[in-house]
């Protein structure tokens, strides 16, 4: 009876084993996960980051491409938005699945190590990273604007297609862009945080995100400013157009964003949750 007694504990303690392995990873699990891929995001060398960065924001343009050839090919209707957008999430394929360095995509998770190290070190590695990531960004995207501005890259029907998507970049006020770009920041650093376990599922979850954003008309600092920039090329806007209507107000926006998603949200959640020690006591049961 001791014997059968003792079994029977045994495989309650194994049941219990694999239901925890079953269960869905808690928030500071995917914290951990996240920061400890920050933290290795800071330790790169600078020149490493950049050539990522600037192969990043030549991939963003991509995003560009597949939404005029979507949006030149779809019959003109009230639905064809709808179409048009799924284009948007290429180049967000292209850089996350390639690892390659994307502002507000890689750039803003630093800010978990910078909360949990609170040291001027993390802060200034935090700012470099920052500024060589968004020139890097900000020039592949000038190169590929420029390159489909000058150039014969695509069939000249599409060009009606990439005016349109330009201009969309200019048409709201900046307090407007500040607050869509705001959502256009969190939903990156949502989508982030739901990558690190999406394992099988994180094509799906990439498409999902940033088509949403598309489609919305959320700015992005890097994707839109491909259509941007090609605006400024073809003199459909000048310089300064570019940078009081939509650099400015979406940087700021997408920044505010994902940092109150990932700092304020996310952080405070790990922070001030008991979630370290009941995992422990559940491995001492």
């Amino acid at each position: 009876m001791a014997e059968q007694q003792h079994t029977e504990h045994d495989l309650d303690h194994r049941q219990k084993r694999d239901a925890r392995r079953r269960e869905a990873p808690s928030a500071a699990v995917v914290y951990e996960a996240i920061r400890r891929e920050a933290e290795s995001e800071l330790t790169r060398p600078l020149p490493g980051l950049w050539f990522s960065a600037l192969g990043a924001g030549l991939s963003m343009g991509f995003s560009l491409i597949a939404q005029a050839l979507l949006y030149s090919y779809t019959p003109e209707s009230a639905w064809r938005p709808i179409i048009a957008s799924f284009g948007y999430s290429m180049g967000f394929l292209f850089v996350i699945l390639g690892r390659q360095q994307l502002f507000t995509e890689n750039t803003l998770t630093p800010v978990l190590e910078m909360l949990r190290v609170r040291s001027i070190s993390v802060f200034t590695r935090t700012i470099n990273l920052w500024l060589v990531v968004l020139i890097g960004n900000m020039i592949g995207t000038a190169i590929f604007g420029a390159a489909l501005a000058y150039f014969d890259v695509l069939d000249p029907k599409i060009n009606e297609a990439l005016a349109s998507i330009a201009a969309r970049e200019y048409e709201s006020p900046f307090t407007t862009m500040l607050i869509r770009a705001i959502f256009a920041g969190w939903l990156v650093a949502l989508m982030l945080w739901l990558m690190p376990f999406a394992e099988t599922a994180r094509v799906g979850v990439i498409i999902l995100v940033t088509y949403l954003i598309g489609l919305a008309h959320f700015p992005h600092i890097i994707a839109g400013s491909v259509a941007a920039l090609y605006a400024v090329f073809t003199g459909m806007h000048g310089i300064g157009a570019f940078f009081g209507s939509f650099f400015f107000p979406t940087l700021l926006g997408n920044m505010i964003g994902g940092i109150m998603l990932v700092a304020v949200v996310n952080y405070a959640q790990v922070a001030y949750s008991d979630s370290d020690r009941d995992e422990t006591d559940v491995d001492k049961d």
